[in-house]
């Protein structure tokens, strides 16, 4: 029954798909369920310089690797082939831009792992999905970076081509999609298996306050609340005030001795 079972197909056919619905429902579900844990907890009072240089640096590398990897694999071949960019060309580009995004994303991700378990106070306010998925991301960055020794054995573009029409063809529903990736190196397998693993948890961690990053501006220019929060600078003592606005509304106010109800 199980004789013609391939793995290949369970992770590069079956898993992907799996991710994307876990991925979607599980934001869904959270920001629906629990609203107020859609953030994520600062600590950037302890450790604050180490805090800060981390967070640049993993922040602006990951979002170099991640926009990397976006356009890379789902920009059509055809586009490339239209606009007479080498595959080659790419392929450099990728490693140009890519390699020194990962390590910065690589060094700040290791500063803060650090700071999470070398600080007894910060460690005791993390969680183990908080630790966890700092891990992952951690491992995913340092494969990531070797899979370039691979990479920079196929630099006329035929890897990448492959990782490109595997990509398109998993979100055009071809069922056959998996066959593309079969017999490229393990490196690439795995970095892309625990890719997987990371979109799935993804919704049940800190990184679900991604999704604010990216709709924030779309809220405040189409929702803008009706309403801002202002420090006074007026200085006619509260007590006048009070007695100001008794005699508006006809009615006393608590006073400045007695507690408001």
């Amino acid at each position: 029954m199980f004789g013609d079972f391939d793995i290949n197909f369970v992770i590069f056919g079956v898993m992907p798909y799996v991710a994307l619905t876990v991925f979607l429902v599980g934001s869904i579900a959270r920001y629906e369920r629990d609203p107020f844990t859609w953030k994520s907890s600062s600590s950037q009072l302890l450790r604050r310089k180490q805090l800060i240089w981390g967070s640049i640096l993993f922040h602006v590398g990951i979002l170099t690797v991640f926009f990397g990897h976006l356009v890379g694999l789902f920009t059509p071949v055809w586009v490339l082939d239209v606009l007479g960019i080498p595959y080659g060309l790419k392929q450099w580009m990728a490693v140009l831009i890519g390699g020194p995004a990962g390590i910065a994303a690589l060094i700040g991700s290791t500063m803060l792992l650090h700071r999470r378990l070398s600080d007894p106070r910060i460690r005791v306010t993390s969680t183990f999905p908080d630790i966890l998925i700092m891990v992952l991301i951690w491992l995913q960055l340092a494969i990531g970076l070797l899979t370039i020794t691979q990479t920079l054995q196929h630099m006329d573009g035929s890897e990448m081509v492959r990782f490109m029409t595997w990509s398109q063809s998993v979100v055009t529903w071809n069922i056959n999609a998996w066959i593309t990736v079969v017999n490229v190196h393990w490196l690439y397998k795995l970095h892309i298996f625990l890719g997987l693993i990371i979109t799935m948890l993804f919704p049940f961690t800190r990184l679900v306050h991604i999704w604010s990053g990216f709709a924030a501006p779309f809220r405040y220019l189409l929702r803008r609340p009706g309403y801002q929060i202002v420090r006074s600078r007026r200085r006619r003592p509260l007590e006048e005030r009070r007695r100001a606005y008794d005699s508006r509304q006809a009615k006393r106010g608590p006073t400045a001795t007695t507690p408001a109800e």
